[in-house]
């Protein structure tokens, strides 16, 4: 087992500027972060640091913009390679399936933001390519939608698609039992669709 920590997009955007992350609050995400990026560190594990750009007019990311910024606590540690991205999945239009193959990488371990959006288009992506993937889902974190299809809350989005990664994505973790999976050098075990549903029946 090879792994890469992917840090996607920790911008200030979600912390002071126009898009907050609600849940889990950023009092709990952050450290955690920066939890799994030390131990990735100290792991030998390679740091994929992500940074999501938006035209200089857009009301979020936009490019030069202080919420455009990368978090200074993950600005200050050392990453393996750093990807800007235009696009939700952090594979589209970048070197990351090249940097991938050039580290012999073939699990990912997913935090940052947002669970729902560019976490979940990544997460997907890779599972479909092959890759073994994990998320820490107290790494992570959703905002409150609502538009025509509907209202949702921060707790329910990032619920519901830590479940959906778990049933057959990705093995959905907390930072410490990653941190211990890392140190034991064993795997994080996903579960799958057929005995997610089955449980619902019980």
């Amino acid at each position: 087992m090879r792994r890469a920590l992917l840090v996607i997009d920790v911008q200030n955007e979600y912390f002071s500027g126009q898009l907050p992350i609600e849940y889990p609050p950023v009092a709990v995400s952050l450290p955690n972060i920066t939890r799994a990026m030390d131990a990735a560190r100290v792991a030998e594990i390679p740091v994929v640091v992500v940074q999501h750009d938006a035209p200089e007019q857009s009301p979020i990311f936009a490019q030069g913009s202080e919420g455009w910024k990368l978090h200074p606590e993950v600005a200050r540690r050392q990453a393996s390679h750093q990807i800007n991205k235009a696009y939700a999945s952090v594979f589209t239009d970048t070197d990351l399936d090249k940097w991938i193959a050039a580290n012999s990488i073939d699990t990912l371990t997913v935090v940052g933001y947002m669970t729902h959006n560019c976490n979940a288009s990544t997460i997907f992506e890779a599972a479909h390519k092959g890759l073994t993937v994990e998320f820490l889902a107290d790494a992570g974190g959703s905002p409150s939608y609502e538009n025509a299809a509907g209202k949702a809350s921060a707790e329910e989005i990032h619920r519901v698609f830590s479940t959906v990664f778990h049933s057959s994505f990705a093995a959905v973790a907390n930072t410490d039992e990653w941190i211990a999976a890392v140190r034991d050098g064993r795997a994080l075990e996903r579960d799958n669709i057929y005995q997610s549903y089955q449980r619902t029946r019980k």
